[in-house]
């Protein structure tokens, strides 16, 4: 199995990881509520989606 000759300096092996970043979430605007939420999926806040009331939200 192949070895490596020379120890690759901190600058080479950092430039290699500058893409390990944790990516942010996507968000859309709710139509409905206009609240933050995650594309494709029901409105934690109201329950809409596309338009219709999928899910019954109690307001407590």
């Amino acid at each position: 199995m192949a070895n490596p000759k020379r120890r690759h300096s901190r600058q080479r092996r950092d430039k290699r990881r500058t893409n390990w970043k944790i990516k942010t979430k996507s968000l859309s605007v709710c139509p409905q509520c206009k609240s933050a939420k995650m594309p494709h999926r029901v409105c934690p806040t109201c329950g809409y989606y596309k338009g219709k009331e999928v899910v019954v939200v109690d307001i407590a």
